[in-house]
């Protein structure tokens, strides 16, 4: 017993420095995000433009997981990628203080989002490990619960420089660098404590697990890539938002500090749901947040507000139980390679899809939010079927 206890003390810990990184890391690339959109427009960005940048960043950010996860698991380098990730991921965006054209901005929110897809794999795979002593959904979860937390925070402390300093976006880019510090020094402490993190997770390797991945596996990315095609980035909500002139430019990153809060709240409570029922809890978050477009796009300031309460719900769903589930459809030695084939494919969906949602916005706001209300419900179809087979597997 003794053991035991030991082993999960050791794991939460794990988690826990995993979360605090990621805390910092929010604060910094989401407190940037929260104004992308409108710092473009300021740059003479069009709508379009904003959209398939954004959707394009996702792309990057998802696709190339494949790869650093592939390579994750083949070399054993796990916190190389770690490094190399989270100091492109967290550099990036705060070095936007010192652009004046757009073009330029591009690539440095490109080049965030590809520092993201060197670290996402073996991250998740890291915390998979972990999360086999304290449970799926609680790992999960409260991980994406403080990463949310500082998804709120930086947008706070954004909307509070521009309320002080009007449209100054340049000074806040140039403060962001103080948290993204502080996730890179809390990055190298979790590296000295625990250099070999797939220990926390005891497990005996049977012959099967060198087969390819389970057809569930596939049915189940299916669903996810219609969620994520359904989905309207923050930067185009945020230039809606400008454009129809519904908020000023100091509520825009309170908007979206509220949608990080609800994906904080809701990540923290469906991990133990998760824990409980399953993917079902993943179908119910789906269902409630399909309604964030309509709120968003077609409505005023408190019915925006209230979608992006939705959208967050549905953001952390999507970035908490939604990976948990590939941890025990994958055994551990494939874990870092298929959490990079998931995210491939989750990005390919987003990529395309918000170049469909730019296109439907730009020529007609309403079949927008018809697009993406129907490729919600799409992966909710899937997803009952999915869970009747695992039914029958079972």
């Amino acid at each position: 017993m003794p053991a035991t206890l030991t082993s999960r003390n050791k794991a939460v810990r794990f988690i826990i420095l995993l979360s605090v990184i990621s805390l910092f890391a929010d604060m910094t690339y989401e407190g940037a995000r929260s104004i992308n959109g409108p710092f473009l427009n300021v740059l003479g960005a069009s709508g379009f433009v904003v959209a398939v940048v954004a959707g394009m960043g996702e792309f990057i950010g998802y696709g190339l997981r494949l790869l650093s996860g592939y390579l994750s698991d083949r070399t054993g380098r796990y916190w190389l990628f770690m490094y190399i990730g989270y100091g492109l991921n967290l550099l990036s965006l705060p070095l936007l203080t010192f652009v004046g054209y757009w073009q330029i901005a591009v690539v440095l929110m490109i080049a965030e989002r590809a520092g993201k897809a060197f670290r996402n794999p073996t991250r998740d795979a890291m915390l998979s490990h972990a999360s086999e002593e304290t449970g799926r959904g609680w790992a999960f979860g409260f991980h994406e619960f403080m990463d949310q937390l500082g998804a709120t925070v930086g947008p706070l402390l954004v909307s509070a420089v521009l309320f002080l300093k009007d449209e100054q976006y340049h000074l806040v880019y140039l403060l962001l660098f103080i948290p993204a510090l502080l996730a890179l020094a809390t990055l190298v402490t979790a590296r000295y404590k625990y250099p070999h993190p797939e220990t926390l997770e005891v497990k005996i390797v049977h012959l099967e697990e060198t087969r390819g991945y389970p057809a569930e596996f596939f049915i189940y990315a299916f669903a996810a890539m219609c969620m994520a095609t359904g989905y309207a980035d923050y930067p185009l909500i945020a230039y809606h938002f400008k454009q129809a002139k519904i908020i000023t430019d100091a509520w825009i990153p309170i908007f979206y500090a509220v949608a990080m809060l609800s994906d904080a709240v809701i990540a923290l409570l469906v991990g133990r749901l998760f824990d409980r029922i399953g993917v079902w809890a993943l179908m119910l978050t789906t269902f409630f947040s399909m309604f964030f477009a309509p709120l968003v796009f077609l409505m005023g300031k408190d019915a925006a507000m209230l979608g992006m309460v939705l959208w967050g719900v549905g953001m952390g769903a999507q970035e908490s139980i939604l990976k948990a589930t590939i941890a025990d459809l994958v055994p551990s030695s494939k874990r870092a390679t298929a959490f990079g084939l998931f995210d491939t494919m989750y990005g390919v969906a987003w990529f395309g899809g918000s170049i469909l949602i730019g296109y439907f916005y730009e020529a007609s706001v309403t079949s927008m939010v018809v697009f993406c209300m129907d490729m919600q419900f799409i992966a909710l179809i899937i997803l009952f079927f999915y869970m009747r087979k695992m039914r029958r597997i079972s």
